[in-house]
């Protein structure tokens, strides 16, 4: 009996790795497909898109808008790259919408905390934790964006880096593609489809549907059955817990599936919020490796786009981790919501509301030219 069951669990876990290693392939297919059709799409439309994405304020909602409506951040990033790769959008113009996509994803964890909201503590407790993750993006971005907008301090400092990463050329803003295993494939699909706003849309809906896959087989095969086992050990320390924040997301390729886990182990009082935080911090980072992934055998554009998504989070993490006063200030704001949010429901509400849809909608809508 024993043996089957431990023939069951092996098969079960080979076929767990390779739905993993097959997602993995989908992905960076879909990410060509996706460089490619963009790359073929010039249409009326196309063109539309590119001119909003010239004001930084539409791009930051944009990204924060479109994440909230299709819930993952590593689709919209991701895609993102694939646009830049193809040369449809600059590096500039890219970076306030990956800065938008980072608030934009934190809306999952805090829609989590709602099935708690029968239990006024579980609720008070669930919600600053889901909170707490918009609360932390939120602040980077009024940090980094200004310095962004006035100074181009995140892009300029991708570009050098990216620079180490590959051919000593100028960075001229040229895009020219680097052929990817898939490359055949990908352009003999956009010539036989000869609609390039299909081909973007199958791209996308592929992109989409690998990252959904891959997140949900990496997680049944490395977290969930450690997960409960060794957070203990996960939120012993600051530092401790920043790690494992980091490895657990770049294992799933989703924030957004890790800091939801965190949201039961809080309401529950398993773990502080304070001692939680830095793992949410860390899950950030982790985040970051779709886009790294995505801009893999890409143009120096695309790579550096990938690096400042990197460079973003981390930032950020360098200013909140080190100073327990500082890391504070998130985790008491998160409190005070979610306590404002037992007490008057409707504060909950519209707090959603608000941050992910209304105000980003109405600022692109008035922002037009």
């Amino acid at each position: 009996m024993e043996e089957l069951l431990e023939e069951k669990t092996t098969r079960s876990k080979i076929r767990n790795y390779l739905i993993v290693f097959l997602s993995l392939l989908l992905f960076i297919f879909a990410i060509d497909l996706l460089t490619v059709a963009m790359g073929k799409l010039n249409n009326d439309v196309a063109k539309e898109i590119i001119q909003a994405t010239r004001n930084p304020f539409i791009s930051l909602f944009v990204g924060l808008l479109v994440t909230a409506l299709i819930q993952s951040s590593s689709t919209v990033t991701a895609s993102i790259v694939a646009i830049v790769a193809s040369g449809n959008m600059t590096l500039q113009q890219a970076v306030p919408m990956v800065l938008g996509a980072n608030i934009g994803t934190t809306l999952t964890s805090t829609l989590v905390s709602f099935t708690f909201i029968t239990r006024k503590k579980e609720f008070k407790r669930a919600l600053s934790s889901g909170i707490s993750h918009d609360v932390f993006n939120i602040f980077n971005v009024i940090i980094l964006f200004p310095l962004e907008l006035y100074f181009n301090f995140l892009s300029n400092t991708a570009e050098k880096l990216a620079k180490l990463f590959v051919s000593d050329k100028e960075f001229t803003g040229t895009f020219e593609y680097n052929r990817t295993f898939t490359r055949g494939t990908t352009e003999w699909i956009v010539e036989h489809i000869n609609i390039p706003f299909v081909s973007t849309l199958l791209a996308i809906f592929l992109v989409f549907f690998s990252i959904k896959v891959m997140s949900t087989s990496v997680y049944k095969t490395f977290v969930l059955d450690t997960f409960e086992d060794i957070n203990k050990i996960i939120f012993k320390n600051t530092a401790v817990s920043f790690i494992y924040g980091i490895f657990f997301t770049a294992a799933v390729q989703s924030s957004t599936v890790t800091t939801c886990l965190v949201v039961p182990l809080v309401a529950n009082r398993k773990v502080s919020l304070a001692k939680s935080f830095p793992f949410i911090i860390g899950a950030n980072i982790g985040t970051t490796i779709t886009a790294v992934i995505a801009a893999m055998y890409k143009t120096e554009a695309a790579i550096a786009l990938a690096f400042a998504h990197v460079l973003f989070n981390s930032i950020g993490a360098l200013i909140f981790l080190p100073f327990p006063e500082v890391r504070n200030i998130p985790v008491k704001l998160a409190e005070w919501m979610g306590k404002t949010s037992v007490t008057h429901r409707i504060f909950g509400f519209a707090y959603i509301l608000l941050t992910f849809f209304i105000i980003p909608f109405l600022l692109i809508y008035f922002s037009r030219d």
